[in-house]
């Protein structure tokens, strides 16, 4: 029997429905905010409310419910969990070989600077990882570096903090844009070229902030040219892959390109003078080291790999090869349970239309298969034995099993609350209260979901459908309210108390959590006035910057 969306379900009143939508949301915020709780646990309980929501408030039946909240387990593990899985795995078996030892002093040995250490290390190499592994492996490894350099675990953990903010949007493998893309429907390259561009005025920005966080405003002028060489040729390069080659590489390629680039750059130019913390002794910034060049280069090679297949990947003309030769796909044309019983209605216009349901996974052409065959084609240049290889895997299943357990429990919420209706109920109320104003509010609400959640990436799966429905009743291009979510959300990574968890484990500063939140959350409102102040231009002064997806446009069109 088909099922018609009804915004204003409970008591016809919209404002009391909404109120009633919210309850899951806030119960998620309450119970890892308040409360505390295990994400898994906090996610899991969110996602069994929310069923009772729909079902009990929104009248939803109970197996087409059921049937959406695996739909988005489902999407979220396979691929998105597929790529995290996999990037780490990668990322693990270099630290497994050592590799990761002789990266550090390669990148360390090349200032005595504490101001350039800092760019090297806490920005261009933090960032290489997040596109890599992410799940605070880039903030965990560059606090470490920095401290065995001789920085306080105080400082080396808020630089770190400050500097792993532009690759958010696009690591690991560009997987919080996908989730956006994926819960939206979005056009990827429309998304891909709007974050990319958001991404690349922010890197002008952070180079220089972490210059100000270890040694003030006057000390970075001594050397804002090597500021500005990492940020221009990061953000020059985000905006041309970001364009080109979509939401998987941009990280990773623009933070190698700014370490390459900061390094010839010192080749040539250096500070008039070597500025140090007061505590430095003349020998404690010299780092010396034994490793070859061939040593270096081997350490350095499966990354230059990684970066080879994951462009070659993502081609259309190997997509096309393997979808028309190959047929690895995983296709449900036809979500059972889902597909052909839900439908929209307009607020307007009374015009149902069917809100279909189905699941492909492009096995060979996913960015994590692309991941696991860099994996193993490490594990033979690192010289890894299959049952070594095979260890370090089991390894990161049992590192990430709870992290995957959240994120598709998160996704599951996402995917119940558009087919319920619940995000739309939300986005309505949204635009009913805000108006024209919703470009303010949108990058904090990106924002707020990141501080509580401590992922851009279940922040995109809780609140890119709201952002794309109020985008709708307000007039507003889609593209711009969900890529500043995901632009919002890299301000609130610096505070959120997942992030500031992992650079405590990793600096030894477990209980002085409000130490690092004091010392963070004043550049964290600054970068989300940054971040509004740019929305707000692109909406209101240039909207023609924005991509316009053709598509969403005619959805919105049905919807206002």
């Amino acid at each position: 029997m088909p099922w018609l969306h009804n915004y204003s379900a409970v008591g016809h009143s919209l404002s009391l429905t909404a109120m009633v939508a919210a309850l899951p949301i806030l119960f998620l915020f309450w119970a890892l905010a308040y409360k505390r709780m295990k994400g898994y646990l906090a996610a899991s309980l969110t996602l069994l409310l929310m069923l009772l929501v729909a079902v009990a408030a929104y009248g939803m039946p109970g197996t087409a419910a059921v049937s959406a909240a695996i739909l988005g387990m489902a999407s979220g593990l396979w691929p998105i969990g597929w790529i995290i899985l996999t990037a780490v795995f990668f990322y693990n078996l270099t630290v497994e070989a050592g590799q990761s030892r002789i990266i550090q002093s390669s990148i360390s040995s090349l200032s005595g600077d504490r101001r350039l250490q800092a760019l090297l290390i806490a920005f261009c190499f933090s960032a290489f990882l997040e596109g890599v592994s992410g799940e605070g492996a880039p903030v965990a490894v560059a606090a470490a570096m920095l401290i065995g350099l001789g920085f306080t675990p105080l400082s080396a953990a808020v630089v770190c903090l400050v500097a792993n903010t532009p690759p958010v949007p696009f690591g690991p493998v560009g997987v919080p844009t996908s989730m956006m893309i994926s819960v939206t429907k979005l056009n990827g390259s429309a998304m891909s070229k709007t974050i990319g561009s958001d991404v690349a005025i922010l890197a002008l920005v952070i180079p220089f902030l972490v210059v100000v966080v270890i040694s003030g405003f006057k000390r970075t002028l001594e050397v804002w040219p090597a500021a500005l060489v990492v940020g221009f040729s990061y953000a020059v390069t985000c905006f041309v892959v970001s364009y080109y080659l979509g939401v998987e590489l941009p990280a990773t390629i623009s933070s190698f390109v700014s370490l390459v680039c900061l390094i010839i750059f010192l080749k040539f130019w250096r500070p008039k003078q070597i500025w140090q913390f007061a505590y430095d002794s003349d020998k404690s910034t010299q780092v010396k080291t034994t490793y070859t060049r061939r040593q270096v280069l081997t350490a350095w090679s499966p990354y230059l790999l990684l970066m080879s297949i994951m462009s070659f990947w993502g081609t259309p003309a190997f997509t096309r090869f393997v979808q028309d030769k190959l047929h690895w796909v995983l296709n449900v044309p036809h979500w059972p349970g889902l597909d052909g019983i839900v439908y929209r209605t307009a607020p307007i216009v009374d015009v149902p239309t069917m809100y279909p349901a189905s699941y492909r996974w492009d096995f060979l052409t996913a960015p994590g298969t692309a991941m696991l065959f860099c994996a193993i084609t490490t594990m033979a240049i690192l010289r890894i034995s299959p049952s070594r290889g095979l260890k370090v895997f089991r390894a990161t299943c049992n590192q990430l099993v709870f992290a995957l357990i959240t994120l598709a429990a998160v996704v599951g919420i996402g995917y119940l609350a558009n087919y319920s209706g619940i995000s739309y109920t939300l986005g309505l109320v949204c635009a009913s209260y805000t108006g024209k104003l919703f470009p303010i509010v949108s990058p904090a609400i990106g924002w707020l979901g990141v501080f509580l959640t401590g992922s851009v990436t279940s922040s995109a799966a809780l609140f890119g459908k709201l952002q794309q429905v109020t985008a709708a009743q307000t007039g507003i291009n889609p593209v711009l309210t969900t890529s500043a979510n995901l632009f919002g959300g890299v301000a609130g990574k610096l505070i959120s108390p997942q992030s500031i968890a992992i650079a405590c484990a990793a600096t030894g500063l477990v209980g002085r959590e409000t130490d690092i939140f004091r010392n963070t959350i004043k550049y964290s409102l600054a970068l989300l006035g940054f971040v509004v102040l740019i929305v707000l231009l692109q909406a209101w002064v240039f909207p023609g910057v924005i991509p316009v997806d053709p598509g969403a446009m005619k959805h919105l069109a049905f919807l206002g």
